[in-house]
């Protein structure tokens, strides 16, 4: 469920309605069309035009912007929040890195520098309005609109976000994506009893959900909880041996509690998936 308007994007962005139109043709964006065939954009797709504004500010040439916005638009998160991503330059090359990574303003990643969250923060009074709306329509939505929406205001209001999300699962119960990011969105109010409710419901829907599993164990850490939290980790494992985080968080559990053995072979996978 894309919200935003070419006229909030384009206020927004400091942009003609015309140019955002303009880059909504290109193809690297996947607006949706509301009354009158209008364009809706959805944050990702706020973040994608404020790249390539920067981009196109930095001089790169036309065709290798719409290159690389298309490698980026399969890169952002879909369904989380991208708060913490920093998006930058590195000669024709986008780097997109997440808070946890050291940054180096002298690297040569000057031509394109900005903070997702920064956009965020300017698009919370927007992101607001439309949560409000739609409580109010006269329409009600359904329960994969209340997620769509949710996962559009996260990044810019996730206390709206994670009401979107409540109204999902109230709608359908077995929505387990929707409990998978009401979940984490607790979590990250300090409320982890909360979170490992709506993560074990999701379980209970789908059991071979690795994110759902691999969040649970996050919020059993959180509760000190580490025999379960073992064993939620081993549940992501058993749906996706891929699972480099968890392989992590498991080596570091298994090296906390003496078995060194099981501690070196996940921390070996980890590595072999990290490179």
């Amino acid at each position: 469920m894309k919200s935003y308007t070419t006229r909030d994007v384009a206020n927004l962005l400091g942009l003609s309605e015309a140019q955002v139109r303009s880059h909504a043709r290109v193809g690297y964006l996947a607006p949706d069309r509301g009354p009158r065939n209008s364009y809706r954009f959805s944050f990702q797709d706020l973040v994608l035009l404020r790249t390539a504004e920067a981009l196109r500010d930095a001089r790169i040439a036309p065709r290798r912007i719409r290159r690389a916005l298309r490698a980026l638009s399969r890169e952002l998160p879909a369904g989380r929040s991208l708060s913490g991503m920093r998006i930058s330059s590195e000669g024709d090359r986008i780097v997109v890195r997440d808070g946890s990574e050291a940054w180096n303003p002298e690297s040569g990643q000057l031509l394109l520098d900005f903070r997702v969250a920064e956009l965020a923060g300017q698009m919370a009074p927007v992101a607001r309005r439309l949560a409000h709306a739609a409580r109010r329509s006269d329409e009600p939505l359904t329960a994969d609109q209340w997620y769509d929406l949710g996962a559009d205001l996260e990044t810019a209001a996730p206390d709206d976000a994670r009401d979107a999300y409540a109204r999902a699962v109230a709608l359908d119960p077995r929505h387990a994506s929707a409990r998978v990011n009401l979940g984490r969105l607790l979590q990250d109010a300090g409320r982890p009893a909360e979170a490992a409710e709506q993560y074990r419901a999701a379980l209970a829907v789908r059991p071979r959900h690795p994110t759902a599993a691999f969040n649970l164990g996050t919020a059993l850490e959180d509760l000190g909880r580490r025999p379960e939290a073992i064993e939620a980790y081993r549940k992501a494992l058993d749906a996706d041996d891929d699972f480099a985080d968890a392989h992590f968080n498991l080596a570091r559990l298994y090296e906390q509690t003496g078995r060194r053995a099981a501690a070196l072979r996940h921390l070996k996978a980890y590595k072999l998936l990290s490179e």
